[in-house]
């Protein structure tokens, strides 16, 4: 029987909505944090070290948040990790209203919203297979995609903008978004995790049974070292962009618009990958996307033009949703639903823990050879990327996964 309609079904609905308001408000507050961090006093330094502490979860906390969302109830886990996060974020209004900002207070609720962030998406990507049908899953991943990108896309002005009428005004609107996801949360059902008769392996143990099965898999670790290579560069490129454009006397405004461009780009990627993803095989995808993303590179080269060069990012962050799509919903059919938040977590640790690498490479070598050549060198690494892609045996025997199998 044919499922219906993605829109029809309520807990999806309840979920994807409510994490619309909780991601649009969450863009917003963490674009003003740093502008929090410096209007009470604090430096540039402060802002970073802020920073660092909301990226930090990602890289001590996935491995062990993996295994703990595979042991508890994942609807559970859902609601606490939201409104836990909402409740550390309240307490920075009040902050501000009794003249007591510090940058370790903010620091401290910086990092618990990243540790809420981190458990929510583990326990989201285990729990969707259990609210859609296994055919329907790459249509869901493509709107979560959509979701997210397009809370980027609105959440930066939008945070600058509240931020602009009071300094608690962006906070008190993420709270307010963290109660609404909440309260969407609590319509989900039961524990949305199989049965299993197993019993749990000691937690240092289950802990890294996730990077065991990826790297026992040959597709998936394949996968997830091209997708650590990716971020490497993009998270790069990303800076590189800015230092280059104002190094030619783009303006405030101009580099602004070219981010915004950029990001526009992975918004109607996603839109664009909920059709696309069902004409594309997985070793299409992750060969494919490689090479266009190898092609793209080296034209950052050709020009400084703010708006160009903001074109040139949204065509790499287009196809960026179909990789994400496909490989996504791969693993999501392919993992035992046992091992699933490991396995995202292991992927996620290895995926996301070269970002800060990144960051701290492109500082040096910016400083060491310029934009230019730094970008030479990301165009290398892209090129590079690519042939390991289409060579790679496990990539050129991936198999096309039927959804058909896998319906309950």
């Amino acid at each position: 029987m044919r499922p219906q309609p993605l829109w029809r079904n309520r807990q999806f609905t309840a979920l994807w909505g409510g994490q619309v308001v909780s991601a649009l408000g969450s863009t917003g507050s963490q674009t003003a944090m740093p502008l929090l961090v410096l209007a009470s006093g604090g430096s540039a330094a402060d802002a970073g070290f802020v920073a660092a502490a909301g990226s930090l979860p990602h890289l001590v906390a996935q491995l062990p948040a993996g295994s703990l969302v595979d042991r508890w109830n994942r609807r559970r886990v859902l609601i606490l990790s939201e409104a836990a996060a909402g409740l550390a974020l309240a307490t920075v209004p009040f902050a501000i209203w009794a003249g007591v900002v510090t940058v370790w207070h903010l620091a401290v609720v910086a990092f618990a919203q990243g540790l809420g962030f981190v458990f929510f998406g583990l326990a989201e990507h285990a729990a969707l297979p259990h609210i859609v049908p296994a055919s329907q899953l790459p249509t869901a991943v493509a709107r979560n995609e959509a979701r997210n990108r397009g809370a980027a896309l609105a959440g930066r002005p939008l945070g600058g903008a509240l931020f602009g009428i009071a300094s608690a005004v962006p906070f008190l609107v993420d709270v307010v978004s963290y109660a609404i996801a909440s309260a969407g949360l609590l319509l989900l059902r039961g524990e949305l995790k199989g049965a299993t008769d197993k019993e749990p392996a000691p937690l240092w143990r289950a802990t890294t049974e996730g990077l065991r099965w990826v790297w026992r898999h040959p597709l998936i670790r394949a996968a997830v070292l091209l997708v650590a290579a990716s971020n490497l560069v993009f998270q790069a490129v990303g800076l590189v962009i800015v230092v280059r454009a104002q190094q030619h006397g783009a303006s405030s405004a101009a580099i602004g618009t070219m981010l915004g461009v950029y990001s526009t780009g992975g918004l109607l990627g996603a839109f664009a990958a909920a059709r696309l993803h069902r004409h594309f095989t997985p070793k299409s995808v992750i060969i494919g996307v490689n090479w266009v993303w190898a092609g793209l590179l080296p034209l950052f080269l050709l020009t400084t033009d703010p708006l160009v060069t903001g074109l040139i990012g949204a065509a790499t962050s287009f196809v960026g949703p179909l990789w994400n799509v496909v490989i996504g919903s791969y693993m999501a059919l392919l993992v035992p639903d046992e091992l699933r938040a490991r396995v995202s977590s292991a992927g996620m640790t290895l995926s996301w823990g070269v970002m800060p690498v990144a960051a701290l490479g492109a500082g040096w070598l910016l400083t060491s050879v310029g934009p230019q050549r730094t970008l030479a060198v990301l165009a290398a690494i892209t090129f590079a990327t690519a042939v390991a892609a289409a060579v790679s045996p496990a990539v050129r025997r991936a198999p096309t996964l039927t959804t058909d199998a896998y319906e309950a």
